[in-house]
C-alpha cells in the first residue's frame, strides 16, 4: 500500500457561510423587482383615484358658461362692441398712464419720504435737479385743503436743506407758523405789530451785495427806494399812480436823501404835503402830490403807525440760516398786512438779489392774501423770473388754486401775472382736494385724468408731484421732533 495521501482530499470545495449562491441572488433580485413594480402599481392607483376625485368634483360644480348668461342677465348689447386700434409714442402713453415704470429722481437731495408706487426713497432738490437738466425753474407751488399737510411739507423742505448750505427766508408769515421753527434752526423771526418795539424802515439802504461801485450801489438804492414808495402808495389808494404822481415822488424822495443821512418816510410825507420852494416855483407840485402824501401819511400817522415812522430797531442779517418776519399780529387788517409784506421784500431785496448770497428758499406762504395787491404781485413775479439768475427757489403755497380766480378780473393784467407764477414753476405739489376743485386744478396744472382721479383720495401727508412732465405719488415722512415742532393744529388736539 502506498503510504501517499489521497489527492481526492485536496479537490474538495470549501464553501463559507456569509457567501450567496447564485440561484438565491437571482431569487432576491427577482423579489426586489416584483415589490417596486407593486409599489408603482400602487402609487398609480392612488394618483388616478385622487384625479377621478377632482374630475368628479369638477363636474359636480356649477359654472356659467364661457360666454355668458342667456337672457336679459346676460347685459350685453345685440352687437359686438369693437374698438379701433390705437397707436401713439411712448413718450405720450407715458403722460396718460403715469407711474407704471418711473425710474425716480436719483439719490441726491433732501428726503421727503416714500415713493408709495415703486417703494423706493423719495429725495427732492432744486437746484440738484437744475444742475441735471431734469427743470429749468426751481420754482415750486404747493396747493393742499386744510389738515392735509401741506404746512409740514414746506418746513421739511427748507429745514432739512439748511444743512446743505441753504438759506431761507419768509418775507411775511400771515399766521406765525414759521417762528418757531425759524428759533430752531438757529434763524431769527421779527414780529412786527402794533405794540411791539420791532420797527421797519423801509427806506434802509439794507444789505449791500458784493461787486458793486459806489455809484452802482447808489443807483440802485435810489430805484429800489422810489420803487417802494410807488409800491406803497398804490397798494393803500388800490389804484395805480399818475405820471405827475410819479414826478411828485421823485422829487420829495431826492429832496430828503440829499437833506438827511437816514431818510424815513415821515420826511417824505412832509416833503409831499408841502413841498420846497426851490423845487415848487409854479406852486403845482403840492397839488400833484397831495393824495400821495395823504396816502402814506396813513403809514406814519393813522391807523398803520408804529411800523414805519422811524429808523430801523431791527437789523437784516444775510448770513443767518433762516429769516421770518412774523405779521400774526396784524392779521386782522388786510392793507396792514400787504403794505408790511411790500416793505419786507424790499427790505430783503438787496440780500436776495445778491449773487454770491448762497442758495436760498424764499417762501410765500397764504398766497391768496398776496396776489390780491398788483404792486405787490408783480414785485413777486420779477423775483421768479430772476431766481435761476440770483440762486433763488421761491415757494407759493396755496389752499387751492381757485385762489387764482380772485385776482383781478378774467384777462387782466393782474390774471395773467398770476397765471405766470405757475408757467414758472416747473414743480407742482398737489395735497388733497375737495371734489369741486378737480377740474380747476387739473386745468391749472395741467394734470391727467389719471393724477387728477387721485387727488380726492389721498391721506394726510400724501402729496402729487408734478416736476415737469414726470408723475410721483409721494407719503411725507416726518422725525417725531419735526411732527412737534411743524404741527399747526397743536391747539385743536390739546384739552384741557
Amino acid at each position: 500500500m502506498s503510504n501517499r495521501p489521497d489527492s481526492r482530499l485536496h479537490s474538495t470545495v470549501l464553501v463559507s457561510p456569509g457567501r450567496e449562491s447564485r440561484r438565491d441572488r437571482k431569487t432576491r433580485r427577482a423579489a426586489a423587482r416584483q415589490l417596486v413594480r407593486a409599489d408603482q402599481a400602487d402609487q398609480r392607483a392612488t394618483a388616478k383615484a385622487k384625479a377621478d376625485l377632482l374630475k368628479a368634483e369638477r363636474r359636480a360644480t356649477p359654472l356659467l358658461p364661457r360666454a355668458g348668461e342667456h337672457g336679459p342677465a346676460a347685459l350685453r348689447t345685440p352687437g359686438r362692441l369693437q374698438l379701433p386700434r390705437h397707436q401713439d409714442t411712448s413718450a405720450t402713453l407715458a403722460g396718460a398712464y403715469p407711474f407704471l415704470a418711473e425710474g425716480g429722481l436719483g439719490s441726491d437731495g433732501v428726503f421727503v419720504g416714500q415713493d408709495l408706487y415703486s417703494g423706493s426713497s423719495f429725495v427732492y432738490d432744486p437746484w440738484v435737479l437744475y444742475t441735471r437738466g431734469t427743470i429749468t425753474a426751481p420754482n415750486v407751488v404747493l396747493a393742499g385743503i386744510v389738515g392735509s399737510g401741506k404746512s409740514a411739507l414746506a418746513k421739511s423742505l427748507y429745514s432739512r436743506s439748511i444743512p446743505f448750505g441753504r438759506r431761507v427766508y419768509v418775507p411775511g408769515d400771515p399766521k406765525g407758523e414759521h417762528t418757531a421753527v425759524a428759533e430752531a434752526v438757529g434763524g431769527k423771526a421779527i414780529a412786527l405789530g402794533h405794540g411791539l418795539t420791532a420797527r421797519l424802515n423801509p427806506l434802509d439802504e439794507g444789505h449791500r451785495p458784493s461787486g458793486l461801485d459806489d455809484t452802482q450801489w447808489t443807483a440802485q438804492v435810489t430805484a429800489r427806494r422810489r420803487d417802494l414808495i410807488g409800491a406803497l402808495t398804490e397798494t393803500v389808494l388800490d389804484r395805480p399812480l399818475t405820471p405827475l404822481e410819479h414826478t411828485a415822488i421823485d422829487i420829495a424822495l431826492a429832496g430828503v436823501v440829499h437833506a438827511s443821512d437816514i431818510p424815513v418816510l415821515p420826511l417824505v410825507v412832509d416833503r409831499l404835503l408841502t413841498p420846497d420852494p426851490a423845487d415848487d416855483p409854479d406852486k403845482r407840485l403840492a397839488e400833484d402830490g397831495r393824495l400821495v402824501g395823504h396816502a402814506l401819511r396813513r403809514l406814519v400817522a393813522g391807523d398803520l403807525a408804529g411800523l414805519f415812522d422811524g429808523p430801523s430797531t431791527v437789523r437784516f442779517d444775510p448770513t443767518l440760516p433762516m429769516i421770518s418776519l412774523d405779521l400774526s399780529r396784524v392779521t386782522e387788517n388786510a392793507t396792514l398786512i400787504s403794505v408790511l409784506m411790500t416793505c419786507a421784500s424790499a427790505w430783503m431785496e438787496s440780500a436776495l438779489l445778491d449773487t454770491n448770497g448762497g442758495q436760498r428758499w424764499v417762501v410765500y406762504d397764504e398766497a391768496w392774501r398776496l396776489m390780491s395787491h398788483p404792486a405787490l404781485l408783480r414785485r413777486m413775479d420779477a423775483h421768479w423770473r430772476l431766481a435761476r439768475t440770483y440762486g433763488i427757489a421761491n415757494m407759493l403755497i396755496f389752499h387751492k388754486l381757485t385762489d387764482l380766480d380772485n385776482v383781478g378780473d378774467q384777462g387782466s393784467a393782474m390774471r395773467a401775472l398770476a397765471t405766470s407764477l405757475l408757467a414758472n414753476a416747473e414743480t407742482r405739489i398737489v395735497y388733497r382736494q375737495e371734489s369741486d376743485q378737480l377740474g380747476t386744478t387739473a386745468t391749472a396744472l395741467g394734470l391727467t385724468r389719471t393724477e387728477q382721479d387721485l387727488l380726492p383720495a389721498l391721506g394726510t401727508g400724501q402729496g402729487l408731484w408734478r416736476i415737469k412732465h414726470r408723475s410721483f405719488v409721494v407719503q411725507h415722512q416726518l422725525h417725531p421732533a419735526e411732527l412737534e415742532l411743524f404741527d399747526t393744529g397743536a391747539r385743536m388736539s390739546t384739552f384741557a
